[in-house]
């Protein structure tokens, strides 16, 4: 995997731990890779398999002692017993996993890290993929999760506050990152912007999903009624089913009723064409979504989101350059926008 995906595996995982310390199910029955599966968009999670009710004396117990935390070895007692702090230690293997692409016993790894010798726990495959302060401060997390004694170790909480900086960069090449900075320095970045730059599509789904067709008032067509009973139950099924599939992220079916829509030709919607263009780059088609964004800017040349979808489309294509120039325009048209509102 590339550093921008173990980055996202990372930071996933601590937040499945944070969701299900916050549920009451801190503890989690072996902790380890194969925990590890991926839904259908190729997003990280965490396998239900770990969460194992208590033992008859009310205690969580490990079978998998293969990297065996400090306090397993100390007592007879503790020995096996699943605490929050040694499902932190596991998530600590994980991360070393992950820097390196091969399992490391944690007291190899914390000899490296004493000795400072990061680059014989990194993965050669990664090279030239992060900058050097971004590979310590993952190690230096890593080292945390692995302390001797369990009360030094963090917490969910903290693991995703550390992971999120160096997943947020991580999605785009530095050399591109750095241009796309240096151009919005008088403009800065949306959230919504930082999300076509990590080519974070979950989230411009969640934009796209809340917004519904609020950008739509003024650009459908105007219909005579005859044309209205002819014609429009039709199309509204058919966008319906489109907009029930969108929201539960079946992009190929989405992308067969939205075709049928706009097939019709009854109405023009610009929040279709988007829908379309991002369920295009759910499934890999970056050059149909660049063509549906530039069709919906066509339809609302003012609308921010068309915009910063022919960005994300551009950076899925390679073309940094002119994804730079449609970032920028799609930030100015929302600040406009805003500034308006």
């Amino acid at each position: 995997m590339k550093w921008a995906m173990r980055l996202r595996v990372a930071l996933h995982l601590a937040e499945a731990l944070e969701y299900c310390t916050s549920k009451g199910r801190a503890l989690y029955h072996d902790l380890n890779a194969y925990r590890i599966v991926f839904d259908d968009e190729g997003n990280p999670r965490l396998s239900c398999f770990g969460l194992m009710k208590n033992s008859r004396d009310g205690k969580s117990y490990s079978t998998n002692l293969a990297f065996t935390p400090p306090e397993y070895l100390r007592t007879v007692v503790s020995a096996g017993r699943v605490t929050p702090e040694s499902v932190i230690y596991s998530f600590g293997t994980l991360l070393l996993d992950l820097l390196s692409g091969k399992h490391i016993p944690p007291s190899h790894a914390l000899d490296l890290i004493r000795d400072r010798n990061i680059q014989m726990l990194t993965d050669s495959c990664l090279e030239g993929q992060f900058s050097n302060d971004d590979g310590t401060e993952l190690v230096r997390l890593a080292s945390r999760c692995l302390q001797y004694e369990p009360r030094e170790r963090p917490n969910p909480k903290s693991l995703v506050s550390a992971i999120i900086p160096l997943q947020r960069d991580a999605e785009v090449p530095s050399h591109v990152l750095m241009g796309i900075r240096a151009g919005a320095d008088a403009v800065p970045l949306s959230p919504l912007g930082e999300s076509c730059v990590r080519m974070d599509l979950t989230a411009i789904h969640e934009v796209l999903e809340n917004l519904g067709y609020k950008d739509d008032e003024g650009t459908a067509t105007e219909l005579s009624f005859q044309m209205w009973t002819n014609q429009m139950q039709e199309t509204l099924t058919l966008k319906k089913k489109g907009d029930v599939a969108f929201r539960h992220k079946d992009f190929t079916a989405a992308i067969e009723c939205y075709s049928q829509f706009i097939d019709v030709g009854t109405m023009v919607s610009p929040t279709v064409y988007a829908r379309r263009s991002l369920s295009y780059l759910m499934s890999d088609m970056p050059q149909e979504a660049l063509n549906d964004a530039m069709q919906a800017q066509i339809v609302s040349p003012v609308w921010h989101i068309a915009s910063y979808l022919q960005a994300a489309a551009l950076f899925a294509l390679g073309k940094n350059d002119e994804a730079q120039t449609s970032l920028r325009e799609g930030t100015e048209l929302e600040n406009k926008k805003n500034a308006t509102s």
